[in-house]
């Protein structure tokens, strides 16, 4: 196994084992919503990684257009399906959160509902990938991913652009806002922790999906060569 890899790991499970620490035992209960507001150093590190991970797919979605890279296809691939894993924990997390806090599961206001969206557009990017043979899939999804990108700046801006059910920002959202030093640090330990993971996921994913196209490549020559 790749030794860079293995060390990568080993790093990203001490970054996620102290995040927990700081997360559930070294971060202050918040007044209010007591114990149930630790989902926020879960919930909003995921949302980071998705909107991380759909930027890297719009970059790889656009290189591929330009000069039909299979490299660049496949990082787009793996960034759109682990963006896709992080997004669906942004929307498990939310109502886990919201329940008891707004006394209700959903609502369908503006960040909610675009995140929703977002999250539908990028599994149609995979539905895409996975069940279409045609030859111009990656472009279509490449064009899709364009699409998707648009909505990855309207979630973020919603809740600046539209009043919400959802809370406006506790970090740069102005007079009023901020968090306890200890809450900050607990958050952005938790960031810091989700980003390695994700990284390590899209890197194990690219490196698969790189050696599935080898794969294809040496069966059509092969095939090529049988029919010669």
């Amino acid at each position: 196994m790749n030794k860079k890899l293995v060390f990568f790991a080993l790093v990203t499970l001490g970054l996620l084992l102290y995040a927990l620490n700081q997360a559930l035992y070294v971060a202050p209960t918040e007044e209010t919503m007591g114990d149930i507001q630790r989902i926020f150093y879960y919930h909003v590190p995921s949302a980071f990684v998705a909107f991380a991970c759909f930027f890297a797919n719009l970059v790889a979605s656009l290189v591929y257009l330009k000069q039909r890279s299979s490299a660049a296809d496949a990082f787009a691939l793996a960034t759109a399906e682990v963006g896709v894993v992080f997004c669906t924990i942004v929307l498990i997390t939310g109502p886990l959160w919201a329940k008891p806090v707004w006394g209700i599961w959903w609502t369908w206001d503006a960040r909610l509902t675009s995140t929703l969206l977002l999250w539908l557009i990028y599994v149609s990017y995979l539905i895409l990938r996975r069940f279409s043979s045609g030859g111009q899939t990656p472009v279509l999804a490449a064009v899709l991913s364009v699409f998707g990108s648009v909505d990855v700046v309207f979630v973020y801006m919603s809740i600046r652009w539209f009043r919400t059910q959802h809370p406006q920002p506790v970090l740069g959202g102005g007079e009023g806002s901020g968090l306890h030093p200890a809450m900050a640090h607990a958050l952005l330990a938790n960031v810091v922790a989700f980003f390695a993971f994700g990284a390590l996921l899209v890197w194990l994913r690219y490196k698969l999906e790189r050696s599935r196209q080898q794969l294809d490549e040496l069966h059509a020559l092969a095939a090529e060569r049988g029919t010669n």
